[in-house]
Protein backbone atom coordinates (compact mmCIF):
# COMPACT_ATOMS: atom_id res chain seq x y z
CA UNK A 1 0.00 0.00 0.00
CA UNK A 2 1.33 2.91 -1.31
CA UNK A 3 1.48 6.86 0.16
CA UNK A 4 -1.33 8.05 -2.27
CA UNK A 5 -3.25 4.80 -1.27
CA UNK A 6 -3.41 6.01 2.75
CA UNK A 7 -3.64 10.14 2.42
CA UNK A 8 -5.80 10.21 -1.06
CA UNK A 9 -4.35 11.39 -4.07
CA UNK A 10 -4.85 14.30 -4.07
CA UNK A 11 -2.23 14.38 -1.32
CA UNK A 12 1.15 16.43 -1.78
CA UNK A 13 3.92 14.30 -2.32
CA UNK A 14 6.33 14.00 0.42
CA UNK A 15 9.74 13.96 0.92
CA UNK A 16 10.56 11.56 3.51
CA UNK A 17 9.34 8.09 2.28
CA UNK A 18 9.11 5.34 5.15
CA UNK A 19 9.57 1.81 4.83
CA UNK A 20 7.09 -0.42 6.89
CA UNK A 21 6.76 -4.01 6.84
CA UNK A 22 4.77 -6.19 9.01
CA UNK A 23 3.11 -2.85 10.71
CA UNK A 24 0.24 -1.71 8.87
CA UNK A 25 -2.21 -2.90 12.09
CA UNK A 26 -0.41 -0.36 14.29
CA UNK A 27 0.35 2.50 12.28
CA UNK A 28 -2.96 2.13 9.98
CA UNK A 29 -4.60 4.18 12.81
CA UNK A 30 -2.08 7.07 12.38
CA UNK A 31 -0.93 7.18 8.61
CA UNK A 32 -2.96 10.50 7.89
CA UNK A 33 -1.43 11.96 11.42
CA UNK A 34 2.62 10.19 9.39
CA UNK A 35 1.40 11.57 6.27
CA UNK A 36 0.35 15.43 7.86
CA UNK A 37 4.26 15.47 8.90
CA UNK A 38 5.24 14.39 5.51
CA UNK A 39 6.01 11.21 5.61
CA UNK A 40 5.13 9.04 2.83
CA UNK A 41 4.78 5.40 3.83
CA UNK A 42 5.49 2.31 1.52
CA UNK A 43 4.39 -0.99 2.78
CA UNK A 44 6.02 -4.27 2.00
CA UNK A 45 3.70 -6.94 1.73
CA UNK A 46 6.01 -9.59 2.27
CA UNK A 47 9.96 -10.83 3.02
CA UNK A 48 10.75 -10.48 -1.13
CA UNK A 49 9.31 -7.03 -1.10
CA UNK A 50 11.04 -5.98 1.96
CA UNK A 51 14.53 -7.36 0.21
CA UNK A 52 13.34 -5.43 -2.86
CA UNK A 53 12.31 -1.77 -1.29
CA UNK A 54 15.04 -1.93 1.76
CA UNK A 55 17.94 -1.57 -1.66
CA UNK A 56 16.13 1.62 -2.38
CA UNK A 57 18.42 4.46 -1.87
CA UNK A 58 15.50 6.61 -1.84
CA UNK A 59 14.39 5.05 1.99
CA UNK A 60 16.89 6.68 4.96
CA UNK A 61 14.06 5.01 7.63
CA UNK A 62 12.11 2.08 8.24
CA UNK A 63 9.66 0.35 10.63
CA UNK A 64 9.48 -2.97 11.59
CA UNK A 65 6.76 -4.39 13.31
CA UNK A 66 8.60 -8.04 15.16
CA UNK A 67 5.49 -9.72 16.64
CA UNK A 68 4.31 -9.69 12.89
CA UNK A 69 3.73 -13.57 11.90
CA UNK A 70 5.90 -13.34 8.76
CA UNK A 71 8.62 -12.13 11.04
CA UNK A 72 8.39 -14.84 13.37
CA UNK A 73 8.48 -17.27 10.51
CA UNK A 74 11.49 -15.91 8.62
CA UNK A 75 13.60 -14.42 11.78
CA UNK A 76 17.01 -15.13 9.72
CA UNK A 77 15.56 -13.98 6.87
CA UNK A 78 14.61 -10.46 8.04
CA UNK A 79 17.69 -10.14 10.19
CA UNK A 80 19.83 -10.64 7.13
CA UNK A 81 17.72 -8.10 5.11
CA UNK A 82 17.57 -5.31 7.66
CA UNK A 83 21.40 -5.90 8.74
CA UNK A 84 22.50 -5.49 4.86
CA UNK A 85 20.50 -2.46 3.84
CA UNK A 86 22.98 -0.02 6.26
CA UNK A 87 21.82 3.17 4.94
CA UNK A 88 18.30 2.64 6.25
CA UNK A 89 17.72 3.75 10.37
CA UNK A 90 15.47 0.75 11.27
CA UNK A 91 12.61 1.25 14.34
CA UNK A 92 11.26 -1.54 16.10
CA UNK A 93 7.28 -1.97 16.90
CA UNK A 94 6.66 -4.14 19.91
CA UNK A 95 4.26 -4.86 22.57
CA UNK A 96 5.31 -3.97 25.71
CA UNK A 97 5.93 -7.19 27.17
CA UNK A 98 8.06 -8.64 24.41
CA UNK A 99 11.56 -7.93 25.55
CA UNK A 100 11.03 -9.56 28.57
CA UNK A 101 9.34 -13.00 26.52
CA UNK A 102 11.36 -13.54 23.59
CA UNK A 103 15.21 -12.86 24.80
CA UNK A 104 16.43 -13.30 21.16
CA UNK A 105 14.62 -9.90 20.19
CA UNK A 106 16.56 -8.24 22.49
CA UNK A 107 19.56 -9.51 20.60
CA UNK A 108 18.32 -8.76 17.17
CA UNK A 109 17.40 -4.86 18.33
CA UNK A 110 20.51 -4.45 19.85
CA UNK A 111 22.57 -5.97 16.77
CA UNK A 112 20.76 -4.39 13.48
CA UNK A 113 18.19 -1.66 15.06
CA UNK A 114 18.77 1.95 15.56
CA UNK A 115 15.67 2.39 18.06
CA UNK A 116 12.59 0.74 19.52
CA UNK A 117 8.93 2.15 20.20
CA UNK A 118 6.51 0.01 21.88
CA UNK A 119 3.22 -0.60 20.96
CA UNK A 120 0.32 1.16 21.65
CA UNK A 121 1.56 4.29 19.11
CA UNK A 122 2.23 7.48 20.92
CA UNK A 123 2.18 9.23 17.41
CA UNK A 124 4.25 12.58 19.04
CA UNK A 125 6.62 10.05 20.41
CA UNK A 126 6.83 8.32 17.37
CA UNK A 127 7.36 11.17 15.13
CA UNK A 128 10.12 12.28 17.29
CA UNK A 129 12.15 9.02 16.80
CA UNK A 130 11.50 8.94 13.25
CA UNK A 131 12.66 12.33 12.98
CA UNK A 132 15.72 12.04 14.91
CA UNK A 133 16.15 8.77 12.91
CA UNK A 134 16.30 10.09 9.57
CA UNK A 135 18.29 12.93 10.50
CA UNK A 136 21.02 10.39 11.64
CA UNK A 137 20.86 8.62 8.53
CA UNK A 138 21.59 12.03 6.69
CA UNK A 139 24.65 12.92 8.52
CA UNK A 140 26.18 9.44 7.72
CA UNK A 141 24.86 9.10 4.03
CA UNK A 142 26.91 13.18 3.32
CA UNK A 143 29.58 11.81 5.23
CA UNK A 144 30.20 8.76 3.15
CA UNK A 145 28.27 10.51 -0.27
CA UNK A 146 31.80 10.23 -2.95
CA UNK A 147 32.94 14.30 -2.53
CA UNK A 148 33.98 15.66 -6.24
CA UNK A 149 37.39 15.81 -4.46
CA UNK A 150 37.50 12.31 -4.44
CA UNK A 151 39.66 9.74 -7.31
CA UNK A 152 37.15 7.35 -7.77
CA UNK A 153 37.78 3.06 -8.69
CA UNK A 154 41.37 2.97 -7.88
CA UNK A 155 42.21 0.30 -6.15
CA UNK A 156 41.67 -1.05 -2.55
CA UNK A 157 41.11 2.09 -0.80
CA UNK A 158 40.43 5.26 -3.08
CA UNK A 159 41.83 8.45 -2.42
CA UNK A 160 39.56 9.77 -0.27
CA UNK A 161 40.24 13.44 1.57
CA UNK A 162 38.09 16.53 2.23
CA UNK A 163 41.30 18.39 3.90
CA UNK A 164 43.15 21.81 2.44
CA UNK A 165 46.56 19.23 2.04
CA UNK A 166 44.49 16.43 -0.41
CA UNK A 167 42.43 19.31 -2.31
CA UNK A 168 46.02 20.82 -3.18
CA UNK A 169 47.25 17.72 -4.50
CA UNK A 170 43.44 16.79 -6.32
CA UNK A 171 44.14 20.27 -8.16
CA UNK A 172 47.64 19.12 -8.82
CA UNK A 173 46.17 16.07 -10.33
CA UNK A 174 44.09 17.80 -12.60
CA UNK A 175 46.55 20.11 -13.88
CA UNK A 176 49.36 17.55 -14.78
CA UNK A 177 47.06 15.04 -16.36
CA UNK A 178 46.18 17.32 -19.55
CA UNK A 179 50.11 17.14 -20.49
CA UNK A 180 52.82 14.35 -21.52
CA UNK A 181 55.20 15.48 -19.50
CA UNK A 182 56.75 13.05 -17.02
CA UNK A 183 55.54 13.13 -13.50
CA UNK A 184 57.79 12.48 -9.90
CA UNK A 185 55.72 11.62 -6.79
CA UNK A 186 57.07 11.98 -3.70
CA UNK A 187 55.58 11.01 -0.11
CA UNK A 188 55.82 8.61 2.50
CA UNK A 189 55.08 4.81 2.35
CA UNK A 190 51.82 3.96 2.43
CA UNK A 191 50.19 7.80 1.56
CA UNK A 192 49.07 6.40 -1.77
CA UNK A 193 51.49 6.81 -4.41
CA UNK A 194 50.30 4.82 -6.84
CA UNK A 195 46.83 5.93 -6.60
CA UNK A 196 47.81 9.40 -7.71
CA UNK A 197 49.54 8.00 -10.83
CA UNK A 198 46.27 6.02 -11.34
CA UNK A 199 44.35 9.27 -10.95
CA UNK A 200 46.31 10.77 -13.90
CA UNK A 201 46.72 8.03 -16.13
CA UNK A 202 42.83 7.47 -15.85
CA UNK A 203 42.39 11.79 -16.71
CA UNK A 204 44.78 11.92 -19.35
CA UNK A 205 44.78 11.60 -22.97
CA UNK A 206 46.11 8.14 -22.55
CA UNK A 207 43.16 6.27 -20.11
CA UNK A 208 42.40 4.26 -22.76
CA UNK A 209 45.41 2.65 -23.40
CA UNK A 210 47.60 0.08 -20.41
CA UNK A 211 48.70 1.16 -16.87
CA UNK A 212 51.81 -0.73 -16.02
CA UNK A 213 53.09 -0.61 -12.61
CA UNK A 214 56.61 -1.97 -11.43
CA UNK A 215 58.24 -1.78 -8.34
CA UNK A 216 61.64 -1.27 -9.02
CA UNK A 217 62.85 -2.13 -5.20
CA UNK A 218 61.25 -5.35 -5.06
CA UNK A 219 62.48 -6.98 -8.56
CA UNK A 220 65.99 -8.49 -8.66
CA UNK A 221 68.59 -7.00 -9.68
CA UNK A 222 69.85 -9.41 -12.28
CA UNK A 223 66.05 -9.26 -13.75
CA UNK A 224 65.24 -5.52 -13.59
CA UNK A 225 66.32 -5.14 -17.42
CA UNK A 226 64.64 -7.82 -19.02
CA UNK A 227 61.67 -7.05 -17.34
CA UNK A 228 61.88 -3.30 -18.36
CA UNK A 229 63.12 -3.62 -21.50
CA UNK A 230 62.31 -7.38 -22.57
CA UNK A 231 64.67 -9.07 -23.88
CA UNK A 232 65.44 -11.79 -27.32
CA UNK A 233 65.17 -15.78 -27.76
CA UNK A 234 68.93 -17.08 -26.51
CA UNK A 235 69.95 -13.80 -25.23
CA UNK A 236 71.34 -15.60 -22.37
CA UNK A 237 70.54 -18.39 -20.47
CA UNK A 238 67.19 -19.75 -19.74
CA UNK A 239 65.59 -17.23 -22.55
CA UNK A 240 63.82 -19.85 -24.27
CA UNK A 241 61.93 -17.24 -25.87
CA UNK A 242 61.24 -13.77 -26.51
CA UNK A 243 59.81 -11.65 -24.02
CA UNK A 244 58.15 -8.38 -24.21
CA UNK A 245 59.51 -6.15 -21.26
CA UNK A 246 57.09 -3.72 -19.26
CA UNK A 247 57.86 -0.34 -20.97
CA UNK A 248 56.62 -1.68 -24.56
CA UNK A 249 53.63 -3.31 -23.24
CA UNK A 250 52.77 0.16 -21.67
CA UNK A 251 52.85 1.56 -25.67
CA UNK A 252 50.03 4.02 -25.79
CA UNK A 253 49.29 4.47 -22.04
CA UNK A 254 51.63 5.22 -18.92
CA UNK A 255 54.96 3.03 -17.15
CA UNK A 256 54.40 3.35 -13.44
CA UNK A 257 58.11 3.10 -11.72
CA UNK A 258 57.09 2.75 -8.22
CA UNK A 259 60.48 3.56 -5.73
CA UNK A 260 62.39 4.56 -8.20
CA UNK A 261 65.48 5.70 -6.06
CA UNK A 262 65.84 2.03 -5.66
CA UNK A 263 66.92 1.66 -9.19
CA UNK A 264 70.23 0.37 -9.77
CA UNK A 265 73.17 3.02 -11.27
CA UNK A 266 73.65 0.65 -14.52
CA UNK A 267 70.31 0.64 -15.12
CA UNK A 268 69.90 4.18 -14.29
CA UNK A 269 71.44 5.54 -17.61
CA UNK A 270 69.43 2.60 -19.82
CA UNK A 271 66.31 4.17 -18.39
CA UNK A 272 67.77 8.18 -19.26
CA UNK A 273 68.05 6.94 -22.64
CA UNK A 274 64.78 5.95 -23.19
CA UNK A 275 63.21 8.83 -22.17
CA UNK A 276 65.15 11.16 -24.33
CA UNK A 277 65.62 8.99 -27.86
CA UNK A 278 61.79 7.57 -26.64
CA UNK A 279 63.15 3.64 -28.05
CA UNK A 280 64.50 0.59 -26.23
CA UNK A 281 66.45 -2.00 -27.53
CA UNK A 282 65.22 -5.71 -25.84
CA UNK A 283 68.31 -7.33 -24.15
CA UNK A 284 70.23 -9.28 -26.41
CA UNK A 285 68.37 -7.35 -29.84
CA UNK A 286 69.94 -5.03 -32.22
CA UNK A 287 66.67 -3.06 -33.29
CA UNK A 288 65.51 0.35 -31.91
CA UNK A 289 62.04 -0.42 -31.06
CA UNK A 290 59.69 3.19 -30.90
CA UNK A 291 57.94 3.34 -27.69
CA UNK A 292 54.98 5.60 -26.78
CA UNK A 293 54.72 5.64 -22.90
CA UNK A 294 53.94 8.52 -20.42
CA UNK A 295 56.16 7.94 -17.29
CA UNK A 296 55.01 8.10 -13.88
CA UNK A 297 57.78 7.69 -11.31
CA UNK A 298 57.67 7.86 -7.48
CA UNK A 299 59.77 7.30 -4.39
CA UNK A 300 59.77 7.40 -0.35
CA UNK A 301 63.23 8.46 -1.01
CA UNK A 302 64.67 11.97 -0.97
CA UNK A 303 66.65 12.13 -4.50
CA UNK A 304 68.59 15.42 -4.29
CA UNK A 305 70.57 14.16 -1.62
CA UNK A 306 70.55 10.59 -3.26
CA UNK A 307 72.24 12.47 -6.42
CA UNK A 308 74.12 14.47 -3.91
CA UNK A 309 75.86 11.35 -2.43
CA UNK A 310 76.17 9.65 -5.86
CA UNK A 311 73.40 7.03 -5.62
CA UNK A 312 71.00 9.08 -8.36
CA UNK A 313 72.10 10.22 -11.98
CA UNK A 314 71.70 14.09 -11.48
CA UNK A 315 70.57 13.66 -15.69
CA UNK A 316 67.95 11.33 -14.94
CA UNK A 317 66.82 13.29 -11.80
CA UNK A 318 66.18 16.21 -13.83
CA UNK A 319 64.54 13.77 -16.68
CA UNK A 320 62.00 12.31 -14.12
CA UNK A 321 61.05 15.67 -12.13
CA UNK A 322 59.90 17.59 -14.82
CA UNK A 323 56.71 17.95 -12.69
CA UNK A 324 56.04 16.68 -9.25
CA UNK A 325 53.40 16.01 -6.61
CA UNK A 326 54.25 15.36 -3.28
CA UNK A 327 51.69 13.52 -1.59
CA UNK A 328 51.08 14.55 2.16
CA UNK A 329 51.17 11.77 5.55
CA UNK A 330 48.30 10.87 6.88
CA UNK A 331 49.43 12.70 10.16
CA UNK A 332 49.48 16.47 7.98
CA UNK A 333 45.90 15.95 6.67
CA UNK A 334 44.00 17.59 8.66
CA UNK A 335 40.32 15.88 9.52
CA UNK A 336 40.81 13.12 6.72
CA UNK A 337 41.19 10.42 8.90
CA UNK A 338 37.77 10.05 10.89
CA UNK A 339 36.58 10.59 7.12
CA UNK A 340 38.81 8.04 5.76
CA UNK A 341 37.94 5.47 8.89
CA UNK A 342 34.46 5.59 8.10
CA UNK A 343 35.06 4.90 4.58
CA UNK A 344 37.24 1.58 4.58
CA UNK A 345 34.60 0.37 7.35
CA UNK A 346 32.11 0.85 4.41
CA UNK A 347 34.34 -0.11 1.79
CA UNK A 348 35.05 -3.75 3.93
CA UNK A 349 31.37 -4.29 5.26
CA UNK A 350 31.26 -7.72 4.52
CA UNK A 351 34.30 -8.30 6.75
CA UNK A 352 32.85 -6.62 9.64
CA UNK A 353 31.11 -8.37 12.69
CA UNK A 354 27.29 -8.94 12.80
CA UNK A 355 26.95 -6.39 16.01
CA UNK A 356 29.67 -3.64 15.02
CA UNK A 357 28.40 -0.14 13.77
CA UNK A 358 30.92 2.21 13.41
CA UNK A 359 33.24 3.83 15.99
CA UNK A 360 33.28 5.26 19.01
CA UNK A 361 34.33 8.27 20.41
CA UNK A 362 37.27 7.35 21.88
CA UNK A 363 38.21 5.20 18.44
CA UNK A 364 37.59 8.60 16.63
CA UNK A 365 39.45 10.95 19.19
CA UNK A 366 42.46 8.74 19.21
CA UNK A 367 42.81 7.95 15.29
CA UNK A 368 42.59 11.40 14.98
CA UNK A 369 45.60 12.07 17.58
CA UNK A 370 47.54 9.30 16.66
CA UNK A 371 50.93 10.24 14.19
CA UNK A 372 49.85 7.04 12.18
CA UNK A 373 53.94 6.33 10.93
CA UNK A 374 52.31 3.36 8.10
CA UNK A 375 50.11 6.23 6.67
CA UNK A 376 46.60 5.61 4.93
CA UNK A 377 48.16 2.02 4.38
CA UNK A 378 48.27 1.51 8.26
CA UNK A 379 44.47 2.76 9.04
CA UNK A 380 43.03 0.61 6.57
CA UNK A 381 45.03 -2.51 8.02
CA UNK A 382 44.21 -1.46 11.69
CA UNK A 383 40.51 -0.59 10.52
CA UNK A 384 40.14 -3.97 9.08
CA UNK A 385 41.68 -5.72 11.66
CA UNK A 386 39.25 -3.85 14.04
CA UNK A 387 36.07 -4.73 12.18
CA UNK A 388 36.80 -8.56 12.73
CA UNK A 389 37.80 -8.59 15.93
CA UNK A 390 35.23 -6.32 17.63
CA UNK A 391 32.89 -7.84 19.77
CA UNK A 392 30.84 -4.90 20.59
CA UNK A 393 28.83 -2.70 18.65
CA UNK A 394 31.57 0.08 18.60
CA UNK A 395 34.92 -0.14 17.86
CA UNK A 396 37.26 1.30 20.83
CA UNK A 397 40.90 2.24 21.07
CA UNK A 398 41.85 -1.19 21.97
CA UNK A 399 40.19 -2.84 18.70
CA UNK A 400 42.37 -0.51 17.09
CA UNK A 401 45.56 -1.56 18.82
CA UNK A 402 45.38 2.05 19.92
CA UNK A 403 45.02 2.38 23.26
CA UNK A 404 47.77 2.01 25.23
CA UNK A 405 49.94 4.36 22.92
CA UNK A 406 51.78 7.87 23.61
CA UNK A 407 52.24 10.19 20.92
CA UNK A 408 54.06 12.76 23.36
CA UNK A 409 57.33 12.30 23.03
CA UNK A 410 58.42 14.92 24.29
CA UNK A 411 57.55 16.76 27.86
CA UNK A 412 56.10 19.90 26.99
CA UNK A 413 56.38 23.30 28.64
CA UNK A 414 53.32 25.20 29.60
CA UNK A 415 53.11 27.50 26.54
CA UNK A 416 53.79 24.51 24.42
CA UNK A 417 51.08 22.62 26.43
CA UNK A 418 48.58 25.54 25.71
CA UNK A 419 49.48 25.86 21.69
CA UNK A 420 48.91 21.96 21.36
CA UNK A 421 46.12 22.14 23.31
CA UNK A 422 44.91 24.55 21.00
CA UNK A 423 45.77 23.12 18.00
CA UNK A 424 44.54 19.84 18.62
CA UNK A 425 40.56 21.66 19.51
CA UNK A 426 41.01 23.66 16.87
CA UNK A 427 41.47 20.72 14.12
CA UNK A 428 39.05 17.80 16.04
CA UNK A 429 36.17 21.23 15.40
CA UNK A 430 37.14 21.85 11.74
CA UNK A 431 37.24 17.78 11.78
CA UNK A 432 34.00 17.09 13.05
CA UNK A 433 32.53 20.45 10.68
CA UNK A 434 34.05 19.02 7.70
CA UNK A 435 36.19 22.01 7.43
CA UNK A 436 33.84 24.83 7.47
CA UNK A 437 35.25 27.62 9.55
CA UNK A 438 31.92 29.31 9.82
CA UNK A 439 30.48 26.41 11.83
CA UNK A 440 33.46 25.39 13.79
CA UNK A 441 33.46 29.04 14.77
CA UNK A 442 30.26 28.28 16.26
CA UNK A 443 30.84 25.16 17.89
CA UNK A 444 33.78 26.76 19.79
CA UNK A 445 32.01 29.91 20.81
CA UNK A 446 34.64 32.24 19.23
CA UNK A 447 33.95 34.73 15.90
CA UNK A 448 35.28 33.99 12.70
CA UNK A 449 37.94 36.43 12.83
CA UNK A 450 39.44 34.94 15.78
CA UNK A 451 39.12 31.41 14.46
CA UNK A 452 41.54 32.69 10.95
CA UNK A 453 43.86 34.50 13.39
CA UNK A 454 44.02 31.26 15.64
CA UNK A 455 44.43 29.17 12.51
CA UNK A 456 46.81 31.34 10.95
CA UNK A 457 48.93 31.02 14.37
CA UNK A 458 49.20 27.12 14.51
CA UNK A 459 49.05 26.83 10.56
CA UNK A 460 45.91 25.55 9.78
CA UNK A 461 43.30 25.28 7.12
CA UNK A 462 39.54 25.32 6.88
CA UNK A 463 37.31 24.53 4.12
CA UNK A 464 38.23 25.01 -0.10
CA UNK A 465 36.98 24.09 -3.43
CA UNK A 466 35.60 20.17 -3.36
CA UNK A 467 36.19 19.85 -7.15
CA UNK A 468 38.56 17.26 -8.54
CA UNK A 469 37.12 16.77 -12.30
Amino acid sequence: MSYSQICGSDAVVASRPLLCFGAMHAIEPWAERLCSEGWQLQYAENVNELQQLSSAAEFKVGIVALDHGDIVNNYRCVESTIAKAEHIRWIALLPRDTLDLRPPLRELISATFYDYHTLPVDPDRLLFTLGHALGMAEIAADALLPEEGEVRDNGESEMVGASPQMQKVFKEIRKVSSVEAPVLITGESGTGKELAAQAIHERSSRGHGPFIAVNCGALPANLIQSELFGHEKGSFTGAHQRKIGRIEIASGGSLFLDEIGDLPMELQANLLRFLQEKTIQRVGGREDITVDVRVIAATHVDLEKAVREGRFREDLYYRLNVLQIRMPALRERVGDVPLLAQYIFHRFAEEKGRRTKGFSEDALHTMNHYDWPGNVRELINRVRRAMVMCDKFLISPSDLGLERRNNSRLVLTLGEARDKAETDTIRTALAQNRGSVSLASKQLGVSRVTLYRLMEKHALSGRVNHSVD
